[in-house]
């Protein structure tokens, strides 16, 4: 009876330890696969942080590479911009330089323009002078015979034909001759002054001794000119003699009128502008 019951207390003990280990053994199950489990998530969340990482030193090396480009291309545009500030600063010294030469170009040409203008001023006072001379030295003739004016710096004494010749004569009136004496002896105190003297005839053929109104016209300035050498000791070479038949009227040779107006001897009188020439070709 004891026997029985020793058995069946063992058997008693010995279901409690089997639940019990089965217990352990189950709790020790659960623990490991829980901990299989959370290994598991943590090694994919370390799988996908290599992942990103991964990732982003990708696109940083990809950004190293556009940087170092861009790096590349900077001081490629620098250096240009180097050079081209080089070369603007070359350009601007040059600049400068014509610049300061059109400055004292430009000074020049006004001094020169200056010199001119002195120069014609000059010449306008001399050319008044003249005129104002000559008037008085031929106030004593006719209006109609004798005129003076003044145009582009000369001094215009005319002379008609009725006071210096007779018709288709080239051989001068005492009174003409009376008129050159006085225009001579005003030539004769402004030895710087250029005597030119031009024959006009009218558009009428001539007849007689002479050949055509060239050489009518040709003729008489030639007799003014030995008139005020020969007999008035005007400087020859002040004096230059030419012919322009009827191809420079000063009226229509259409009428009587002013036919005689364009038969007439005009003694041009240019004060010399030496000093201007000089300085023109310099």
């Amino acid at each position: 009876m004891v026997t029985f019951l020793n058995i069946s207390l063992k058997i008693k003990i010995m279901k409690k330890i089997f639940a019990i280990i089965g217990v352990v053994l189950l709790l020790t199950s659960c623990v490991s696969k829980k901990l299989f489990q959370q290994s598991q998530l943590e090694a994919a969340s370390l799988r996908a942080d290599s992942i990103r990482l991964s990732n982003n030193i990708n696109s940083l090396q990809n950004n190293i590479v556009a940087l170092k480009k861009n790096i590349a291309d900077l001081t490629s545009r620098i250096s240009s911009l180097n050079n081209q500030n080089t070369q603007l600063g070359q350009q601007t010294a040059d600049q400068q330089n014509q610049l300061s030469n059109s400055q004292q170009e430009l000074q020049k040409q006004q001094q020169r323009l200056k010199q001119l203008q002195d120069i014609l001023q000059q010449q306008r006072t001399q050319s008044d002078m003249l005129k104002n001379k000559m008037l008085e030295a031929l106030k004593g003739f006719n209006s109609n015979d004798l005129s003076v004016l003044q145009k582009n710096g000369k001094v215009y004494v005319s002379l008609s034909e009725n006071l210096l010749f007779p018709s288709g004569s080239a051989v001068v009136n005492p009174k003409g001759v009376d008129a050159l004496s006085k225009l001579a002896a005003v030539l004769n105190l402004n030895s710087d002054v250029a005597v030119n003297i031009e024959g006009h005839t009218d558009s009428i053929p001539i007849r007689g001794r002479y050949q055509d109104n060239w050489d009518l016209s040709t003729a008489r300035a030639d007799a003014i000119v030995r008139i005020l050498v020969n007999t008035y000791r005007v400087d020859p070479t002040r004096v230059v003699a030419s012919g322009h038949s009827y191809y420079d009227p000063v009226e229509s040779n259409s009428t009587s009128e002013g036919r005689a107006r364009n038969r007439r001897t005009e003694i041009i009188l240019s004060p010399k502008l030496d000093e201007m020439y000089k300085l023109l070709e310099r």
